[in-house]
């Protein structure tokens, strides 16, 4: 009677940057636990069929703990059911999916990993911003601005991101923004680096905050900035202009 878990990502927010594969699994699942992070147009149109759990984080609130939502996954699978974990971008790119995938594994049950295309990449690359380009990076840097609180020490190593020639993409890291900026420049980063804030990926109603890195934390903290977003600093941000209307912008929810 054993299921199958699938650890699907969603993409960075409307069904035209959804996998064909994850919307395969989705029509057919028969239950779908779903962060809010996928965006109305996705869960809008999730099968009426399926049991749909509710597993997003609202205003700092978790509607359920993450060994709730692992213990859901287990007992529906075990139950024999298409259990599908449906997340925000990319899974398994600070998205608690290796965590997920071990608890699966665990359980003796069978999982698919279904990658997404990842807003770390997608969200600054919609408004005109690449990480990587031949004149300005040749090296991109991926990490969190919300480590883990159990970790004894952090795991970052400032000196060595300050002083990198790349760029530098963070997520989930709004409300830490200050002290990442004072860290980058207290080991030496040049504080008129670009910092571009893009606020709600790909929604209509998303919005971008630039500024230098010496002053992007007191200019979001004015602007009102709130997660999500995605922060991207370096010196492909000045590709980055609002005044140019040749710049399509991809599907939006």
């Amino acid at each position: 009677m054993t299921g199958i878990v699938y650890l699907v990502g969603s993409g960075p927010g409307g069904t035209g940057l959804l996998t064909q594969r994850a919307a395969d699994l989705l029509e057919a699942a028969d239950v779908i636990l779903y962060d809010q992070l996928p965006g109305e147009e996705i869960l809008s149109s999730l099968p009426s069929r399926a049991e749909k759990i509710d597993c997003g984080k609202y205003g700092g609130h978790h509607t359920l703990k993450q060994n709730e939502i692992e213990a859901l996954m287990v007992d529906r699978a075990k139950k024999g059911h298409r259990v599908v974990r449906l997340k925000g971008g990319d899974p398994f790119l600070f998205g608690r999916g290796g965590e997920e995938l071990e608890t699966v594994r665990a359980a003796g049950i069978p999982v698919e990993m279904v990658p997404g295309i990842s807003s770390a990449l997608a969200v600054p690359a919609s408004v005109g911003i690449p990480v990587t380009h031949r004149k300005y990076a040749s090296q991109v840097t991926i990490l969190t601005g919300h480590e883990d609180p159990t970790k004894p020490a952090p795991a970052l190593d400032w000196k060595l991101l300050a002083q990198s020639r790349g760029t530098i993409v963070i997520l989930m890291g709004v409300a830490n923004l200050p002290n990442i900026a004072k860290a980058l420049l207290s080991h030496g980063k040049n504080p008129e680096t670009p910092v571009a804030i893009i606020e709600r990926g790909l929604r209509k109603d998303r919005r971008i905050t630039t500024g230098p890195l010496s002053g992007i934390g007191e200019l979001a903290v004015q602007a009102g900035v709130k997660p999500p977003a995605v922060i991207v600093i370096g010196d492909v941000v000045r590709l980055y202009d609002p005044r140019r209307p040749d710049l399509i912008p991809p599907e939006a929810t």
